[in-house]
């Protein structure tokens, strides 16, 4: 759950850093802008690890895991 939080809330800063729109965003991420507003509402629970890897991915950024 830690991982999903710290993606999503980097996912959130980097729609707030480019000041995209949620339709913008939408548009960047292949996905609905109603999707973009649970993001951004930090409904995590309706996301899982894998959609925001590929929701990072479609936004050009890389994501590495470390195991500590």
């Amino acid at each position: 759950m830690g991982m999903r939080a710290d993606l999503m809330a980097r996912l959130r800063v980097l729609v707030q850093t480019e000041g995209w729109t949620q339709a913008q965003a939408a548009d960047r991420f292949g996905i609905a802008q109603s999707r973009v507003s649970d993001l951004l509402r930090g409904k995590w629970d309706k996301f899982s690890l894998d959609i925001l890897i590929m929701l990072a991915a479609r936004a050009g950024r890389k994501v590495e895991l470390a195991v500590n």
